[in-house]
């Protein structure tokens, strides 16, 4: 476990010397602070309070999008990287399994998902304070938790999706190219029942809020056990490619 540890420490390391690491940071602080501004300024009456402008600016609607966006930037390279720099050999030759490569690399992914999700809640929140106060309306600090609840599931799963393209194509733009499609399309709606199975209609589990459901006959339970099966497929195929590909 401690070796396990230490190759993610690596791999934190390696994503944070990068020079754009902390502009990712930077426009999740001032981003909502900026976007609460002009909303009080232009329409000071569309958010009753803070909870409420946090709410709704976490889903992936919202900020949230943004946020996954940059998640999606952040892990393209993460794989990619080692091949366009040629350091992957170096990489394989010490004494570890590429299993547990592959696996610290992906956590780092998470890791680094969890941290600008955090900043994220905090700036929105703030910032919802800020220009909306508290109001004394019905939407509190659980509504808000369940926003990024929602939007992290999103998240995760495009990150997952473009981890597992990084190892298929070792292309940094092909990998941000195809995510940003499919996060792009994630809000097409097609009326076939065969559209249920696909991924992108089960994302966003905020169309379940009040009885809704993305297209008729889905449930919650039935996108979440869809999320779970694409999620480990996207690993399966990631990990298994990674395992058996030559790099020599």
């Amino acid at each position: 476990m401690h070796k396990f540890n230490r190759l993610v420490l690596n791999e934190w390391l390696k994503l944070s010397k990068k020079r754009t690491f902390f502009i990712a940071y930077g426009l999740l602080i001032v981003m909502p602070l900026a976007i609460g501004y002009m909303v009080h300024s232009v329409a000071g009456d569309m958010f009753a309070s803070g909870p409420q402008f946090a709410a709704e600016m976490l889903l992936p609607t919202g900020i949230g999008q943004i946020l996954s966006i940059l998640v999606i930037i952040g892990t393209a390279g993460i794989v990619t990287k080692e091949y366009s720099q040629g350091t992957i050999k170096f990489l394989l030759i010490r004494a570890r399994s590429r299993t547990a490569i592959l696996a610290s690399k992906f956590v780092t992914v998470l890791l680094y998902a969890l941290s600008l999700t955090v900043v994220t809640a905090v700036a929105v929140y703030a910032s919802g304070m800020l220009w909306f106060g508290n109001g004394g309306a019905s939407l509190g600090i659980g509504d808000v938790l369940t926003s990024v609840l929602y939007n992290s599931v999103y998240m995760v799963m495009f990150a997952t999706m473009a981890f597992m393209i990084g190892i298929l194509t070792t292309s940094t733009g092909v990998t941000i190219g195809i995510s940003m499609f499919g996060l792009t399309i994630s809000n097409l709606v097609i009326f076939r029942d065969f559209y249920k199975y696909v991924l992108f209609p089960n994302l966003n589990l905020a169309a379940y809020e009040g009885g809704g459901a993305p297209l008729p006959g889905m449930t919650l339970g039935f996108s979440i056990l869809m999320l779970a099966v694409y999620f480990l497929l996207f690993l399966l195929a990631g990990f298994m490619v990674f395992r058996r590909r030559d790099v020599a």
